[in-house]
């Protein structure tokens, strides 16, 4: 039912080094430096790719492990719960960092 596993460990392997390493990064207190002057949400920004990531696990891991359909099932109704709260949690940190960004760059200037 849930196939061949060896599908399953490729994109657990390919996912783990793809979107682990940045919110880890984040939470260490490395900035990159596209994101410099948005700093206010970073910690959120990095716990809703973890939530990303965990959608990823509850996902690989039970069809890895051959669960029933039922299981399965259970698991990626979690996975959507995960997403929602990567949603909440970005836009979290979008709010969070609207008084930082300038309104109008060129509102500023005279004349």
């Amino acid at each position: 039912m849930n196939g061949n596993p060896v599908y399953h460990w490729i994109g657990l392997a390919v996912s783990t080094a793809l979107m682990l390493p940045v919110p880890v990064a984040l939470l260490s207190g490395w900035v990159p430096a596209s994101m410099r002057k948005r700093q206010a949400g970073l910690r959120l920004r990095a716990y809703g790719f973890l939530c990303c990531y965990a959608l990823v696990l509850v996902n690989a891991i039970p069809r890895i492990a051959d669960a029933s359909y039922e299981t399965v099932m259970a698991c990626m109704l979690l996975g959507f719960g995960f997403i929602a709260a990567a949603a909440v949690l970005f836009l979290l940190a979008a709010r969070k960092d609207a008084p930082a960004r300038p309104a109008d760059p060129l509102a500023s200037r005279p004349g």
